[in-house]
């Protein structure tokens, strides 16, 4: 397999957000908050900061450390985006005949009723995300993209259908939409331009 003597990527810092790298723990700090992210895990990784500029570096990569170099450098270009302008994801909840609810209680989203069974689904809330239900709306917040896209993946896996409740609702498999019960992200925006 083919090495690459050195791979190299570079993240500009921007003018209100302070960087901070210490071994290999990137604290980012910014007009919405601070972010930290520890990249120690990864044995061959070089971080610094030159200047305005953080410098991510892997000597003698072999394909997947090549790919761990650009995936560090949109971690930190996530993070700084994060503390300027934050993240909000939006979701509908879709419902065709029993009427779906969901209520946030401390780091949980209940839903209730949802395809009019008597039980209840849950979804964690990822620390770092904030959860608003405005009518038919389930409204994601924060500075922490990963903590923001996991807990709205986490909403709609809760009411995911697998297996036989897949099925039309004409009661055979295939043919027809199925049930399309569920709660769906519609859109991924910034929370302050």
């Amino acid at each position: 397999m083919a090495k690459d003597i050195y791979v190299k990527e570079e993240v500009e810092i921007p003018e209100n957000v302070e960087i901070e790298v210490v071994d290999k723990k990137v604290k980012i700090r910014g007009p919405l908050g601070e972010l930290e992210k520890d990249f120690s895990h990864i044995p061959k990784l070089l971080l610094n900061k030159v200047d305005r500029k953080i410098v991510i570096e892997v000597y003698l990569a072999n394909k997947r450390e090549r790919a761990v170099v650009k995936t560090v450098a949109s971690h930190i270009t996530n993070m700084i985006i994060g503390v300027q302008k934050g993240y909000r994801y939006k979701m509908k909840i879709v419902y065709a005949h029993f009427p779906m609810s969901l209520k946030v209680e401390e780091n949980k989203v209940i839903i209730q009723n949802f395809l009019g069974e008597r039980g209840y689904r849950i979804a964690k809330i990822v620390p770092g995300a904030k959860v608003k239900v405005e009518k038919d709306d389930v409204i994601i917040e924060g500075i922490d993209k990963e903590a923001v896209s996991q807990t709205a993946a986490n909403i709609h896996l809760a009411t995911r259908l697998t297996g036989k409740r897949k099925m039309s609702p004409h009661g055979r498999e295939g043919g027809g939409p199925g049930i399309l019960d569920g709660v769906y992200l519609y859109a991924i925006e910034y929370m302050k331009e």
